[in-house]
């Protein structure tokens, strides 16, 4: 059994401890222009100094239409990379890895910010908004009808995840992870629900999964033999003829074939569902879907030390990312180690250490 605090080594990495950063939308981009900001080193950096292993930053657009939002990352061009750069500085200068999401978001792109009036829906053109791509001409209910991508589209869309991967190094990223869960592009593709495309890239699963693995492929190719690749994948869509555990471990069988280190198993986004949500409620699927062979990363409402040592203790996972918890608690690792009596594990900014979980008065 693993402790949340021993090294995991992936390829030539080697993470300090199993307690991830789960990529998280920050939508702080108020350029548009997909150039990370004060904001993101700011959020990124307190938990790197909160002692995570490993951080995965937001989902990224590797094309400007591949944004959720006008307001999300981008690394599509120099300036984006130069930027990441310092984030991924200073994040390593307190002593974790770092890692980034690359995702296109499909259908789903060119929404609203949650936080902004209206909230939700698609921008118009004449607001700053664009044209959306995905595999058939389906909506996701409330937003705008995208255009079905043709092969010329999906090649750009394979090139340009190989391009951002490529900067990703440039940067100093430690992990890339290819976005195919939550309803976004390579997740629509991989869905009968959203792809009716009756040519190569749908049908059965091989045909459906055609495009992931070709972007896997690009990217492999494009990243460091000596650095991990991540891919996150929803493994249930929890409707009834959508994705489900069954095809997401065949699928996730497949990545490991092609190169892929981990995956990040987490569920649905790309249709309306109930989703039975509840603690720990994604960690039976990290766990069936760890039967392809890969290891697996565990999210989705782990918010207690106890909770987290127990995912690594019944073999559901060989890693756990915390998002929500993280934004209310940026030192989560900091308190783990010490209600676990791991204290070994602590990595305190030495400027922090008079702080210490539990603390210490000093002696006078």
């Amino acid at each position: 059994m693993s402790s949340l605090f021993d090294p995991l080594t992936l390829r030539d990495l080697t993470i300090g401890n199993r307690i991830f950063l789960a990529p998280m939308c920050q939508y702080q981009c108020e350029a548009k222009d997909g150039v990370p900001t004060d904001w993101h080193l700011v959020h990124l950096g307190a938990r790197a100094c909160g002692g995570f292993g490993l951080l995965i930053a937001e989902a990224t657009g590797v094309l400007p239409e591949g944004r959720i939002t006008p307001q999300c990352t981008g690394l599509w061009d120099d300036r984006q990379r130069d930027a990441w750069a310092r984030v991924v500085e200073f994040c390593h200068g307190q002593g974790a890895k770092m890692g980034i999401q690359l995702a296109h978001a499909g259908r789903k792109a060119s929404t609203y910010r949650d936080f902004d009036a209206p909230g939700s829906g698609s921008v118009p053109l004449d607001d700053g908004g664009w044209e959306t791509f995905g595999p058939s001409p389906v909506p996701f209910p409330g937003l705008a009808t995208p255009t079905a991508a043709d092969d010329a589209y999906l090649a750009r869309v394979v090139d340009a995840f190989a391009a951002a991967a490529r900067r990703a190094d440039q940067a100093g990223f430690d992990v890339v992870e290819v976005h195919a869960a939550h309803g976004y592009l390579l997740h629509e593709f991989l869905s009968p629900l959203s792809n009716q495309r009756t040519d190569g890239y749908g049908g059965d699963l091989a045909g459906r999964s055609r495009l992931l693995v070709e972007v896997v492929d690009a990217v492999r190719g494009a990243w460091p033999d000596g650095k991990p690749l991540f891919v996150r994948l929803s493994a249930t869509e929890w409707t009834d003829g959508g994705l489900g555990v069954e095809e997401t471990t065949e699928v996730a069988r497949i990545l490991g074939e092609h190169g892929v280190d981990l995956v990040h198993v987490s569920s649905g986004g790309n249709v309306v569902a109930h989703i039975p949500g509840g603690p720990g409620y994604q960690v039976p699927l990290a766990r069936a879907v760890r039967r392809a062979g890969l290891p697996v990363c565990a999210v989705g409402l782990i918010t207690e030390p106890a909770q987290a040592q127990a995912i690594l203790d019944e073999g559901s996972a060989d890693a756990v990312a915390l998002a929500r918890v993280a934004l209310r608690e940026p030192s989560w690792p900091l308190r783990a180690a010490a209600e676990l009596e791991c204290e070994k594990g602590a990595r305190y900014p030495s400027s922090y250490l008079r702080g210490r979980w539990p603390a210490v008065e000093p002696v006078r």
